[in-house]
């Protein structure tokens, strides 16, 4: 059983800064203020494409959790809080097979008054359309394919590496437009039509950010038992699982071990939802 506070609310009353350009305050206030008693204040005044963008006119500096931090910190600078809430996302293969794309999304947590750090998130795969459009009816039909204009396209003339880049395509009118000046522009006749990844531009990936929003109350929910900071949380799988077959030792786990993430507080969790793992899973029984 995970152990909670004894109200849950440990930033009840507070103000905690989120600085973000692309709407991302409409998803993330109505799950963290109801749960936690806190109020999200919308910063602005900073330009958070200036940390890297999708479309690859600026890379992305660090790690995708290094740039979640230092948009976080931007935001308590320019707020004056102690506290602050910030989103990245990122997409690439799959890490399964590495054939499909894929979004992770993750929200980090700061808090200097308790010096804690805490991380929710959400994955999954995704789309990723893209097209070389020789024709306005080749543009129209990808357009309506990938679902526009709720889901906002970027466009560019000859292929995916020209700097010469059109954004906030939100209507029909606005997309022929932009269709119109990027074919005059291009050498060879053709558009090159992408997603628009941003949160505000992309229905789906809002979606995952609201998931990782959610993966984030429940760890600042969870409380340690020592010191009742927020985030205890799972932060290893001891593998280890007998087999049922041979008794040896699997990769599955049979442990969970969580951790306080402002005192050195940890709890061992012996698995109880399966004693045996599968022979499917054992590298002797199914080598």
């Amino acid at each position: 059983m995970i152990p909670t506070a004894p109200n849950g609310r440990e930033a009840e009353g507070q103000r905690v800064a989120l600085l973000t350009q692309h709407g991302k305050e409409k998803v993330l206030a109505p799950i963290l203020e109801p749960a936690l008693g806190c109020r999200i204040a919308h910063v602005q005044g900073f330009d958070t494409d200036t940390l890297g963008t999708f479309t690859r006119e600026i890379p992305r500096a660090g790690t995708q959790l290094e740039a979640a931090r230092r948009k976080a910190r931007e935001g308590m600078r320019l707020a004056g809080l102690t506290r602050g809430v910030a989103n990245e996302g990122s997409f690439g293969p799959d890490p399964f097979t590495g054939l499909f794309p894929w979004n992770v999304e993750i929200w980090v947590w700061l808090d200097d008054e308790l010096g804690i750090e805490v991380v929710g998130m959400a994955q999954g795969s995704t789309r990723d359309g893209h097209q070389l459009c020789h024709s306005w009816e080749a543009l129209q039909g990808f357009a309506e394919q990938e679902g526009f204009p709720d889901q906002q396209l970027v466009l560019r003339p000859d292929g995916p590496d020209n700097p010469r880049v059109h954004k906030d395509l939100a209507d029909w009118a606005s997309l022929r437009s932009a269709y119109e000046t990027a074919h005059a522009a291009s050498r060879a006749g053709e558009v090159f039509a992408e997603l628009d990844l941003r949160a505000f531009a992309s229905p789906s990936r809002m979606a995952r950010i609201a998931e990782a929003a959610i993966n984030l109350r429940q760890k600042l929910l969870s409380a340690c038992p020592a010191c009742e900071a927020p985030g205890f949380w799972i932060t290893e799988r001891v593998k280890g699982l007998p087999c049922a077959g041979c008794g040896l030792p699997t990769n599955a786990h049979r442990e969970t071990i969580r951790a306080c993430t402002r005192c050195d507080h940890r709890h061992v969790e012996p698995r109880v939802d399966q004693l045996k793992a599968d022979p499917s899973q054992c590298r002797w029984c199914n080598p």
